[in-house]
């Protein structure tokens, strides 16, 4: 959607595939970071996004094996000194409204992407499902990937990915958020277990974390069982209305990769489908918005020229390999180090990460900590042609 935005006010016929009516969708990633907060300024979108029902956290703060770290955005650089979490959907429709008002966006709902169409060993364009159920081709000088870690595109077009796993899932849920409870962002992980908690204003948006692949065999163990796992994390949590059955509980495959390529003759793949992220630091949404404006000021001309060559592609990938690749390395670094121990069957038995500790001791990490998740590596400006 960013893209799509972008590229319509450069002035190219671009056209956004969705494939629901809608974007409601429950717990998808929600954090908005200061790099893209500042983005929307660029836009001339920030006072839209404030109206925007949200909520601004500007610290996290995490227990790790006994050990309390806390990072303090109040130190980052720019207006932006926090992070703000907005339902996604809301977000989307800010973008596609900001979208639709130029007259070379199209925007098609309940819109399913079935294939990729080739000519002469280049892709160009789609197969689709429209919101009448008949299928149709849609040709296009560049097909654009936004679809996620299980992306249709990707698979048809036979990039390869290089897989670094990951040692648990999430869960995610809610439950109800009191007056006196803490508040921002809140993690715990200790004995043999883990959450994290998202403020979300009346309720914590909480992600519960398992030993990859135990999905089964701990949700039989019953929604009793996972009550009292999370009161003996948060114990101010125990007896919450709420979280009644399973039927409540998604289950978040966690997966972290990067394809080795991004692109192929006519195709290019961002966000997810080019670079899968772990939930940690919530900067999958981010990434992927920063991958959106590099590919705009990169490709706008090209469109507008009708003539898009693979070394335009390469020239997108080059730029945000990097930072994907940084990100990634320190979200491996988190898993094994410190959420492996944490939720190991023997964590109990061990002490806190030594980056924790260090953190405690030393308030620069802790700065750079914040500066890695609120903003990153290499954050992206707005091209001048997109500016309002």
């Amino acid at each position: 959607m960013m893209l799509g935005l972008l590229l319509a006010r450069a002035g190219v016929d671009v056209t956004v595939m969705e494939k629901h009516a809608d974007f409601l969708r429950d717990f998808r990633g929600d954090t908005v970071h200061a790099s893209t907060l500042r983005l929307l300024d660029e836009l001339g979108l920030g006072e839209a996004f404030a109206a925007l029902p949200h909520r601004m956290i500007d610290s996290i703060t995490a227990s790790i094996q006994g050990t309390d770290v806390h990072v303090d955005l109040g130190g980052l650089p720019g207006a932006h000194k926090h992070i703000a979490l907005v339902p996604q959907w809301d977000f989307l429709e800010l973008l596609a409204t900001a979208a639709e008002s130029e007259p070379s966006f199209h925007l098609l709902r309940s819109t399913e992407v079935l294939a990729p169409i080739r000519s002469s060993g280049r892709i160009t364009g789609v197969r689709y499902r429209g919101d009448d159920g008949v299928e149709r081709e849609m040709r296009a000088v560049l097909t654009v990937a936004c679809d996620g870690r299980s992306s249709t595109l990707r698979a048809a077009a036979g990039l390869s990915t290089r897989n670094f796993g990951a040692p648990m899932d999430v869960w995610w849920f809610r439950l109800p958020r009191h007056a006196g409870d803490p508040h921002g962002l809140n993690g715990v992980f200790a004995s043999g277990h883990g959450c994290a908690l998202i403020d979300r204003g009346d309720y914590f948006q909480i992600a519960y974390l398992i030993r990859k692949g135990t999905d089964a065999a701990v949700r039989a163990e019953g929604i009793d069982a996972l009550r009292d796992k999370v009161a003996e994390l948060a114990p101010w949590l125990a007896g919450r209305e709420g979280l009644e059955s399973f039927d409540e509980v998604k289950l978040l495959d966690v997966q972290l990769n990067r394809l080795r390529r991004w692109y192929a003759d006519g195709l290019l793949l961002i966000g997810d489908a080019a670079h899968a992220m772990s939930p940690i630091g919530g900067v999958g949404i981010n990434l992927a918005v920063a991958d959106a404006v590099a590919a705009g000021r990169i490709l706008a001309a090209p469109l507008r020229r009708g003539a898009v060559a693979r070394r335009h592609l390469a020239t997108v990938q080059v730029r945000r390999w990097l930072p994907a690749a940084i990100v990634q390395r320190v979200q491996r670094t988190v898993q094994d180090r410190a959420i492996a121990v944490a939720i190991g069957t023997d964590a109990g038995l061990r002490e806190a990460p030594r980056a924790v500790r260090l953190a405690n001791r030393f308030p620069a990490l802790r700065a750079i900590a914040a500066y890695g998740v609120a903003i990153g590596p290499l954050p992206e400006h707005a091209p001048a042609y997109a500016r309002r």
